[in-house]
């Protein structure tokens, strides 16, 4: 969309005040944790914003149906996880790892343990999901074994699943960053340990110190344990063979294979188990996969993970993405978030402020626009000509937009990635349990790493400058340069690479 098509800045504002006000009428004052309908309603507000400055109806549909296309891969993962789940417990999968972490962790650094395990699952996996819809949810079992409140075993869920979705390279949002930015995922990958790897040590520091401290004190009481593993081996037949699922997923991606069809590979592989190692018939799995699945073990912290999975779990957060990509894909086409994100551009004098800027642009587009591809692509997009006009290596905006987009994803409830966590995880805010939206703030390594960046931006410290080959790549590509002293950039100009 050129300049003279854009809104002003009051009018760009307009739609997302009010969906963010609808919202907080729906979460706050009524109490309903359901945002779908306020996000609806901010969707047909702003196309009917984008039609009174006359814009076609069908130019705003097709840049809603745009965005969705771009997500689809994820909402495929989504359907795969929700099936996932249901066959790795009838299989035994989950309930095998919540044995063998209840008989081997202990309760004082099971959070440090479940974080460390999370990045290593997720850096193999490439997909935050996959790791949170299974090796999270069975350390939620462990958890709850343990007595320790959902919210924390979440944020350390969390801390570690989105860590190794950031920094690996199959993951697609790693590639994403730099794909947009015109930066080498590899390069982009080093840049970023700068700002992951001290968020994960003070994440591990806090939760080895929460675990000695506050969980377990006095060594607790492991009755409950007993109870627990005892009744899982009364259940499923336990053993290596219902792990077998698992390794295959960790061997395919190992082997770099893709994700979905690994993630299907692991389906296909805990069906077989089911039926030959647990008992279970064809039907049966069928209906675990659809709907997930369901036993009563008299234990009810357990009973509550392991009736779950199923695709017909994942339709609450599908539908929501859904609606939240058509919101976010509006906002795009009808140039109101390319009209507030360079109203932020234009005032910005330094390469601290920049950086920083960059960073909360990507957190409050996915605020608004409720997906991290978007939150992604567009400052991207939008910000590139101005480290290259500024002498700065476009790794610094890579870096930026993964920050505050990737892992402030999972801390946004109605964001894909927060919807997605909430779900597969069973944290019951759906229901009106709000207590363990607690997990947002304890999922240290996700907010840390951006506080981490804007203070590199402002001393200097890990912000590469650009090289002669970076110049001579921008040149040979035709890369936009804006500076900070255009009279266009002043103006207003889209700043698109």
């Amino acid at each position: 969309m050129d300049k003279k098509d854009l809104p002003s800045l009051p009018l760009a504002l307009l739609p997302v005040v009010l969906t963010l006000g609808l919202l907080a009428l729906q979460l706050f004052y009524y109490g309903d944790f359901t945002p779908h309908i306020p996000l609806v309603l901010g969707l047909a507000i702003t196309s009917l914003l984008g039609v009174a400055r006359g814009q076609g109806w069908m130019d705003i549909r097709e840049g809603i149906f745009h965005v969705i296309h771009v997500s689809m891969p994820s909402l495929s993962v989504l359907i795969i996880v929700g099936m996932i789940i249901g066959v790795w417990i009838s299989s035994g999968t989950v309930p095998t790892l919540i044995y063998y972490g209840l008989t081997l962790l202990s309760p004082s650094i099971f959070l440090a343990a479940a974080m460390i395990l999370c990045a290593v699952v997720s850096l193999s996996l490439g997909t935050s999901w996959g790791t949170v819809g299974t090796v999270g949810l069975a350390l939620m079992g462990i958890g709850a074994g343990f007595g320790i409140p959902a919210y924390w075993t979440a944020g350390a869920v969390v801390s570690g699943a989105f860590f190794g979705d950031k920094v690996s390279p199959l993951s697609d949002t790693t590639n994403l960053a730099p794909a947009v930015t015109g930066t080498n995922v590899f390069d982009h990958i080093r840049n970023m340990l700068p700002t992951t790897v001290p968020a994960m040590l003070i994440a591990l520091v806090i939760y080895i110190a929460v675990g000695f401290m506050v969980i377990n004190p006095t060594g607790g009481d492991v009755s409950g344990i007993t109870q627990i593993t005892s009744n899982l081996q009364e259940q499923f037949n336990l053993g290596l063979v219902p792990l077998i699922p698992a390794f295959v997923v960790i061997i395919l991606a190992l082997m770099k294979k893709p994700p979905l069809p690994s993630l299907f590979a692991g389906v296909v592989v805990g069906a077989l188990v089911a039926i030959f190692w647990q008992g279970a018939g064809l039907h049966d799995v069928f209906a675990y996969a659809q709907s997930g699945y369901s036993i009563e073990t008299g234990i009810s912290d357990i009973d509550s993970l392991l009736n779950a999975g199923g695709i017909q779990s994942m339709m609450w957060t599908i539908s929501l993405m859904l609606i939240a990509l058509g919101f976010g894909g509006a906002l795009e086409r009808t140039g109101c978030l390319e009209a507030i994100i360079l109203s932020i551009v234009k005032r910005v004098k330094s390469f601290g402020a920049v950086q920083s800027s960059a960073i909360g642009t990507a957190f409050a587009t996915n605020v608004v626009a409720g997906d991290p591809y978007i939150s992604i692509a567009l400052p991207g997009r939008m910000y590139a000509p101005l480290y290259r006009g500024m002498g700065y290596s476009t790794l610094n905006l890579s870096r930026a937009v993964e920050e505050g987009g990737t892992l402030m994803s999972p801390l946004i409830p109605w964001n894909a990635g927060g919807a997605f966590v909430i779900s597969a995880l069973s944290l019951g805010v759906m229901d009106g349990n709000l207590t363990n939206l607690l997990y947002i703030p304890l999922a240290f390594a996700c907010w840390t790493a951006p506080l981490i960046g804007v203070f590199y931006a402002m001393t200097g410290l890990f912000s590469p400058k650009a090289t002669d080959e970076d110049r001579a790549e921008w040149e040979r590509s035709g890369e936009d340069v804006m500076d900070l002293g255009d009279h266009d950039l002043a103006e207003g100009t889209p700043a698109t690479a």
